[in-house]
């Protein structure tokens, strides 16, 4: 049986304590000191210790995985889905190897979106001097001319990124359900023009740098035996802070900081520029949304701060788990009946498919994703996407779908969703 470093470190604390508890009330002054003392010790940080060093590989080879020809990632040797518990009773420590993983993910989807989908890679702020922190988004090359029609994608917030749905279904599915591709690559078959968001590239990390102490020019001309006892001292107490480094933080990881980019510091301020600097000066006549759990937050911000703009030339919007509040957000009457007109959100539910689903919030229909319905019917309602764009819409022939990724998130209830793009209604 294996004893922890932590557990050998309490050990005598331990003893002592019990010995103390054991004695009289004379023994309480004592017992008192020993709990500050062990209120002070960061169990968290200490188990650190116990911890294999956090030295991840940079690709996917040195994880020795690799996406298989149906997109599921697999291990190269055993073929064998991804393991999160690599080694036992170190969470911590298996979690940082995931985010190692998600990282080199995040970095394959982009390098599929340019390859695979043929999108641009645009860099933002567009005036950004070489020095200052930048994001990016992902626009098709006729994103801006396309005449007719324009597809914008918002996925949700947390560690996704340009192109992802979820991390999750990524590593635990396979590619067509966690990403936007198996869509994009189908709406531009289609003739649309695709812009891709990347709402939680916010900042950029580096280093925090380090303090350095200066020592006056004046300290020069103080007598030797001075400047002796201030330099022992100055040694002994970066013995101490060396000392303290290696229990506070034993694997030497590197203290960050945050550079938010410029106008695009959250995902509200994002959303509300790429509007501004793109799909305003685009020329279709006809543009789409859809986005995901906080990407429809992220598109009522939008609606509130470009009311007019937003409804000139959005068509219709397709929401999906989306965590939006008319409320909070303080989005007008105007602005909540286009919604109800023009947006839909599928929301988690286990009623049937497209059954309505109360909500205490008077903005848009929101109907039920049927988490319930079996992989049969989502692959029927997959099938029936093939002729949905094709459906004529309203009276200027509009005709919109949605990714079968989201179906992951919110199941087949997105057949339907592509039904109301397609014919510019919500079902009843």
């Amino acid at each position: 049986m294996s004893i922890s470093l932590s557990s050998l470190i309490f050990l005598p604390i331990w003893i002592n304590m019990a010995q103390i508890l054991q004695g009289g009330p004379d023994e309480k002054e004592k017992t008192t000191a020993l709990k500050d003392l062990l209120s002070r010790i960061d169990l968290d940080e200490l188990m650190k210790k116990d911890e294999p060093p956090l030295d991840f590989p940079d690709t996917l080879e040195g994880f020795e995985y690799a996406f298989n020809e149906r997109g599921q990632l697999r291990h190269i040797k055993t073929g064998e889905p991804f393991v999160f518990n690599y080694r036992e009773d170190l969470h911590r420590w298996n979690q940082k190897r995931y985010e190692a993983l998600g990282e080199i993910i995040t970095k394959y989807v982009y390098e599929l979106l340019e390859k695979d989908c043929n999108l641009q890679k645009i860099f933002i702020p567009v005036d950004a001097t070489e020095s200052e922190p930048k994001s990016f988004i992902f626009m098709s090359e006729d994103a801006l001319t396309n005449p007719q029609k324009l597809m914008v994608l918002i996925h949700g917030s947390g560690v996704v990124r340009a192109g992802q749905w979820a991390r999750r279904l990524i590593i635990n599915e396979d590619l067509d359900s966690g990403t936007q591709i198996p869509f994009i690559k189908r709406a531009v078959d289609e003739g649309y023009g695709v812009i891709v968001l990347n709402p939680n590239e916010n900042y950029i990390e580096v280093e925090k740098p380090k303090m350095h102490k200066q020592w006056s020019s004046d300290g020069m001309d103080e007598p030797a035996e001075k400047r002796e006892r201030r330099d022992k001292v100055s040694k002994e107490t970066k013995k101490r802070r060396d000392f303290y480094e290696k229990y506070r933080n034993p694997q030497k990881e590197k203290e960050m900081m945050q550079l938010f980019i410029r106008e695009n510091g959250s995902p509200e301020e994002h959303a509300i520029y790429v509007w501004d600097h793109f799909i305003a000066q685009s020329a279709a006549e006809n543009v789409f949304f859809v986005a995901h759990s906080y990407g429809g937050l992220a598109f009522v911000e939008l609606m509130i701060q470009r009311e007019a703009d937003v409804k000139s030339k959005v068509t219709a919007v397709a929401l999906t788990d989306s965590v939006h509040n008319v409320w909070h957000q303080e989005a007008g009457k105007t602005i909540r009946e286009w919604m109800r007109e023009n947006c839909c959100n599928w929301v988690s539910s286990s009623e049937p498919l497209d059954t309505s689903v109360e909500s205490m919030l008077p903005d848009c229909p929101r109907v039920s994703a049927d988490l319930m319905t079996t992989e049969e019917q989502s692959d029927e309602l997959a099938g029936s996407q093939l002729h949905l764009l094709h459906i004529p819409a309203r009276q200027s022939q509009k005709s919109q779908t949605i990714p079968k990724a989201l179906r992951s998130q919110v199941a087949p209830g997105l057949g339907q969703c592509c039904r109301f793009l397609a014919n510019g209604s919500h079902p009843h």
